[in-house]
């Protein structure tokens, strides 16, 4: 009696995902791919016009930045598909 008491929740709740990794699948996760950084002042950033150049502080063919909730998760390259930008990862970074 004791083993189909067991059992019984895993039955009746046809819906609940069957593994740890399954119930993760459908989490939401912010993806940041961080091209370069640089610091100036607000005087200069409202003088910013369209079409202006910011400098960053990463050379031409230097890999990126991939974060994910703010973390640090790969490095990766910038690569274009059919007209768009798009990342490559080349390095997934452990999170400890």
């Amino acid at each position: 009696m004791a083993d189909e008491e067991e059992q019984a929740p895993e039955t009746q709740d046809s819906d609940k995902p069957t593994t740890d990794v399954e119930a993760l699948l459908d989490v939401e996760v912010e993806i940041t791919a961080i091209l370069g950084t640089t610091n100036m002042p607000i005087s200069q950033i409202l003088k910013l016009g369209r079409g202006a150049v910011v400098q960053l502080n990463r050379s031409v063919g230097e890999d990126i930045e991939v974060h994910a909730n703010n973390r640090l998760v790969a490095k990766a390259e910038v690569i274009v598909v059919d007209n768009r930008l798009g990342v490559t990862m080349t390095k997934i970074i452990k999170i400890t």
